[in-house]
């Protein structure tokens, strides 16, 4: 983790100077090599940074992130962008985006959260360059891919809410927090972006396991921060044991917030997220890291080989604003106060994601 971050920081001065007009950098400053922190910083106002791409000019969009679609009618939302602190953060630009990847594969591994990010980096890439042909497909082991064949280049998302197993036994459903059958999925791709921790939560009959298993034990039930951090310690085995840095660029996304209460700031009102149309101002949030996020990052921290923390976790903190809410899937019934609407916040993700991409390559 130290190499790279050194090297990010030296290499991110010629991000900004190659990245093209100073319109789409917006008030480039200097940078030194210790104040630029991409994911540091607050929320702007800017109604000269059009969106990458309004929802109808994605025919593939889920409708569970379409608020325009489902009828939201405010606009404010969709022009506010990302300023770090001591930088910044360079325009998405889908064709470079498509040049880059050729020949390549990125897979998005995770929950709807992934998802969230896997739809909203396919739309902007195709109004970017929207005469250049692609196919989608899903396969049979749930795979949803992308493919431009001009470029040779695939973008994939592959389900998968807890990176390790379930497995159906004559017991029941059963997760295994020490196996990661999945992997063989995630072999030969070129940059992977992984998820988890939302379905971690649930319980009931939204519950997909009825047991856990670690070891040599099997329980009905454990806390759920302690079953998360040992699946994970699994997976980072996995990428420790089997990954070739040199053929495989790896990122963990941060955790994405809800906005489900409003405790945090002092209102103990549920939904908060509810008839929100400003993110929050500043660039701290009050309630500050989730302990899942620092889990996350105690496991990367210990791993020998080099995975990218895509931090997104205060940044989208801030956006109280951008969630579905009524006008998600379920519209005017059941508020959605986690998954994001689109176009909105993941496509900050995914500029982010691109900007580091440029650096590393």
């Amino acid at each position: 983790m130290g190499s790279f971050l050194m090297n990010f920081f030296m290499f991110l001065p010629l991000l900004i100077q190659n990245q093209g007009t100073e319109d789409e950098l917006h008030h480039n400053n200097n940078l030194t090599q210790s104040d630029c922190d991409l994911f540091q910083g607050s929320w702007i106002y800017d109604d000269s940074y059009p969106p990458y791409y309004e929802s109808s000019q994605c025919p593939f969009i889920e409708k569970e992130f379409d608020c325009h679609k489902t009828g939201r009618t405010d606009k404010f939302y969709l022009q506010y962008r990302w300023q770090p602190t001591s930088c910044n953060l360079p325009r998405f630009n889908g064709e470079d985006f498509l040049n880059r990847l050729r020949g390549k594969s990125v897979m998005f591994v995770g929950d709807s959260l992934s998802l969230n990010q896997w739809q909203s980096v396919t739309c902007m890439i195709h109004t970017a360059v929207p005469k250049a042909e692609y196919t989608s497909v899903r396969t049979h082991d749930g795979v949803s891919i992308f493919t431009f064949p001009a470029y040779n280049a695939r973008v994939m998302f592959s389900r998968n809410a807890f990176l390790v197993d379930i497995v159906n036994e004559k017991m029941g459903r059963v997760m295994k927090l020490d196996s990661i059958g999945a992997s063989q999925l995630w072999k030969g791709i070129d940059i992977l972006i992984f998820d988890t921790w939302h379905w971690w939560l649930h319980s009931g009959r939204k519950q997909p396991w009825d047991f856990i298993q670690y070891g040599n034990h099997t329980l009905k039930d454990m806390d759920r921060l302690v079953a998360c951090e040992k699946a994970l310690n699994t997976w980072a085995k996995w990428v420790d044991d089997s990954v070739d840095p040199a053929k495989t660029t790896i990122f963990f996304q941060g955790v994405s917030p809800d906005h489900q209460s409003g405790e945090a700031l002092g209102d103990p009102k549920p939904n908060f997220c509810i008839g929100q149309t400003r993110p929050m101002e500043g660039s701290l949030y009050p309630g500050g890291p989730p302990p899942e996020q620092l889990m996350l990052k105690k496991v990367l921290e210990a791993m020998k080989k080099p995975v990218t923390l895509l931090d997104i976790t205060t940044l989208s903190q801030l956006r109280k604003d951008g969630h579905p809410s009524f006008y998600g899937i379920g519209a005017h019934r059941l508020p959605d106060c986690t998954h994001w609407c689109l176009a909105g916040v993941p496509d900050t993700w995914n500029e982010l994601l691109y900007a580091t991409l440029y650096i590393q390559n």
